[in-house]
């Protein structure tokens, strides 16, 4: 879909181009969020270009909140929060549904609440990517051993 970011970072996954590419499942991709002011932020996008979550096939459906549950457990393992929250959100002008996974931990945040009341603070350059190299693998090789293809 034009003007969708969504399919834009599927389309780099597919031309070896994201490099927060964690792994491919069967029905979206998982990626660490591109800045880590929550360490260990990742993302599952959807295959399927869907605003909704009832729009989609049933047993695509079924399968995609399944493989988002074991993306959460891979998370879960690799970085130990205290809780993990989720959010089913669609972005830009094309509302392609995804899954944002943040890692919490007790005193992350200045005040409690959810992590996008620190606005602009969630993408300083300081918190980009590059600092936590090391993690980003880690996740890779949690994923590998938590989440198998067709299983």
């Amino acid at each position: 879909m034009n003007d969708c970011m969504i399919c834009e970072r599927i389309d780099w996954i597919k031309a070896g181009k994201n490099p927060y590419f964690v792994r491919e499942l069967n029905t979206g991709y998982v990626v660490i969020g591109d800045y880590q002011r929550i360490k260990g932020y990742t993302l599952f996008l959807c295959k399927e270009h869907a605003t909704e979550l009832h729009f989609l096939e049933q047993a695509f459906r079924m399968e995609f909140l399944r493989e988002m549950s074991l993306v959460a457990e891979a998370v879960y393992n690799a970085f130990q929060p205290d809780k993990l929250n989720y959010e089913l959100l669609g972005a830009g002008t094309g509302r392609h549904m995804h899954w944002h996974i943040f890692p919490r931990r007790s005193g992350d945040t200045p005040t409690g609440g959810p992590v996008w009341s620190l606005g602009a603070q969630l993408s300083e350059e300081k918190y980009i990517i590059i600092v936590v190299t090391h993690d980003y693998e880690f996740l890779n090789r949690t994923c590998k051993g938590y989440i198998r293809i067709n299983s």
